[in-house]
């Protein structure tokens, strides 16, 4: 179980469900998740705000072809809703929206990118 457990550490900084009043919730969750002997279903969230897959979706989409790669279901979501109206978080000025012909022309592009 520590081999797994440092594998789906690896370039990871959080992971849910994660309970604040557990002090090893992740260990636990690790644990019931071996018993069942069920794969994982693990889902990636991005915006298609650009026309391609930037640098710094390299880590997560790596990880989920890992997650693959183990044998668990990885999911890709797709904002076209967000991408559309932005979401300048962070950011000192507002992100131009998008209208929906653009947002899924840029999801294509990005499921062509992420496609083996």
């Amino acid at each position: 179980m520590n081999d797994f457990f440092a594998w789906l550490h690896r370039g990871v900084s959080d992971i849910f469900p994660n309970k604040p009043d557990a002090e090893n919730a992740d260990e636990n969750l690790i644990q019931r998740l071996i018993q069942t002997d069920r794969p994982l279903r693990v889902k990636l969230g991005i915006d298609p705000t650009g026309s391609d897959i930037h640098l710094g979706h390299s880590i997560p989409v790596r990880k989920m072809r890992a997650f693959q790669d183990a044998g668990h279901t990885a999911v890709l979501i797709i904002g076209d809703f967000t991408a559309r109206i932005g979401d300048p978080t962070g950011k000192s000025e507002v992100r131009q929206q998008l209208t929906s012909e653009q947002v899924a022309k840029n999801a294509q592009t990005y499921l062509d990118q992420v496609r083996p």
